[in-house]
């Protein structure tokens, strides 16, 4: 990939992050085009990939009868350590095939507890992958295209990614691999090879698998790690007055690469520690506002009403503000990526389902809450200060503000509606959009990491490779625009969903068997 950005020649007649932007422009434009195929429906160019996810989520939902609703107090219960002893009880359920730290064989001796992390710090260190710049400025594009009636759209691809989440998760703790040295290797491609091969689908299982570690590295890259450089540095400049993106990137990549040598047990430990701090900041902040402007909210929930069936035809305004809320949600909770089940599968238990039902908590957490409250803010902010027009955009897809005529775009829309209601609000959101990004970069490089050793093996030499590749790409992404970054970002993060989907739906009664054991478990250690 790197191969395919040719080197900056330092011109004097442009500035260094005009030269990265123009090597690394048409090569997302290419790579964009490639991945969201489009068919037509309803008169709107719909990408196949979120129709692969929309149906994927909706099937999983029904066909684990609504476990994301029904399963949501047992996750939150599990990652706050509540049932931890069920992994240490010798319980009586059926035995089945042998997996690290997985099934139950008949003792908590026959099948040892491993893993590297608990199961909340396995959640943060997965939410901190999610529960980012997605939201902040993930929401605000969204909502800029697609209108208030985006955000039921979000809200309901969160609800539905909690499945595929519990999916996911669960066949990453099933088949992942442990070192001699104790380290977890797991995520979709393991489950793709192994899982596959248990079906006399060996072949597929391997080329899918193969194809999942390439789109990863490609995923870490560009969503984990361009989308957020670029926000932070946006944001950053924004409230700063400085000009330069690159400056900011290599501080950046110096901060990164101090905690990702430490490898997942590190960034588990910060994780902890920084999103319970982001969260509650920045949803304290939304709530706030929300309730500074409490008159407002029945205009502003009828606005997102409305606009879920805005525009000439009934049937394309759904399908247009569904494609743009769907999109933004999947980029944001990443449920059906399989991306998250790379963290996940580090987890300390012998219960493959634990560590499902605590991941779709995930989704729940990260689109259903902090988007929601993200979304409320700019739309209830925007009916009382008028700051702009829905779908007022201009060539490069930024919001035209209302009175200025200024043009902002992402982060710096969020920033803006956050300021107008908290006066230099800006200052602490830079703060919280910086922490996002780091944190969001340090579990990407994770995701990255894991691919590329399942491509290239797992010396030092791949390890020592990659990081270097990764604090690149933190450069390149604070110095480009953010039109190419999200065409590269949402490109790599998608083209992830077609080998996974695929590996969940042939695999998914394995995840049911791994379900009712579970449960069975929790229930027997109550007796």
């Amino acid at each position: 990939m790197l191969l395919l950005i040719p080197m900056i020649t330092f011109s004097q007649k442009m500035s260094i992050d005009e030269q990265i932007e123009a090597k690394f422009k048409p090569f997302a434009s290419a790579v964009s085009s490639v991945v969201f195929y489009p068919i037509g429906i309803a008169g709107k160019q719909v990408p196949i990939v979120l129709l692969v996810l929309l149906f994927g989520a909706l099937f999983f939902t029904l066909y684990f009868k609504f476990a994301n609703i029904r399963l949501l107090g047992v996750g939150i219960n599990a990652a706050k350590g509540k049932y931890d002893e069920v992994d240490f009880k010798s319980v009586d359920v059926v035995a089945g095939d042998a997996t690290p730290g997985g099934n139950i064989l008949e003792s908590p001796k026959a099948d040892q507890v491993v893993g590297e992390v608990t199961h909340f710090q396995a959640l943060t260190a997965a939410l901190s992958a999610t529960v980012g710049l997605g939201n902040i400025a993930g929401v605000a594009v969204a909502i800029a295209i697609g209108g208030p009636g985006a955000t039921f759209w979000m809200i309901l691809a969160g609800f539905l990614g909690m499945s595929t989440k519990l999916v996911e998760a669960t066949l990453g703790v099933k088949y992942r691999e442990v070192g001699e040295d104790g380290k977890i290797y797991g995520g979709p491609m393991y489950y793709l090879r192994k899982g596959l091969k248990e079906k006399n689908l060996g072949g597929l299982g391997k080329v899918l698998a193969l194809l999942f570690a390439v789109f990863v590295v490609g995923g870490s890259f560009g969503g984990g790690n361009m989308f957020q450089a670029n926000q932070a540095a946006a944001q950053f400049k924004l409230l700063s007055g400085l000009d330069s993106g690159f400056a900011f990137g290599i501080i950046m990549a110096v901060l990164v690469a101090i905690v990702i040598i430490g490898g997942i047990k590190r960034i588990g430990q910060v994780t902890e520690k920084i999103v319970p701090f982001m969260g509650i900041m920045y949803v304290g902040a939304a709530l706030v506002i929300i309730f500074m402007n409490i008159t407002a909210i029945p205009a502003a929930l009828a606005q997102i009403w409305s606009g879920v069936f805005q525009n000439n035809s009934l049937l394309g305004g759904v399908v247009g503000v569904m494609i743009v809320g769907f999109q933004r949600a999947a980029f944001s909770n990443e449920a059906g990526v399989g991306s998250a089940s790379i963290a996940h599968a580090a987890v300390k238990t012998r219960f493959p389902a634990s560590e499902g039902i605590v991941a779709s908590v995930g989704p729940f957490v990260d689109t259903v809450v902090i988007c929601t409250m993200t979304a409320l803010v700019i739309v209830i902010t925007n009916i009382k200060s008028n700051l702009f027009e829905y779908a007022n955009l201009d060539a490069s897809n930024n919001v035209i503000m209302n009175g200025s005529g200024e043009h902002l775009g992402g982060v710096d829309l969020t920033s803006v509606a956050f300021d107008s209601a908290i006066p230099n609000f800006s200052i602490l959101l830079t703060i919280a959009v910086i922490l996002f990004a780091f944190s969001t970069m340090l579990s990407w490089s994770y995701y990255g990491l894991q691919g590329w050793k399942y491509l290239f093996g797992k010396g030092k030499i791949a390890d020592i490779s990659y990081k270097v590749l990764f604090l690149f790409f933190i450069v390149v992404g604070a110095s480009s625009s953010l039109n190419s970054v999200i065409e590269f970002s949402d490109s790599m993060i998608f083209a992830m969903v077609f080998p996974n989907v695929i590996g969940l739906f042939l695999l998914m009664p394995k995840v049911k068997l791994e379900l009712d054991r579970y449960l069975k478990a929790i229930k027997s250690s109550k007796a």
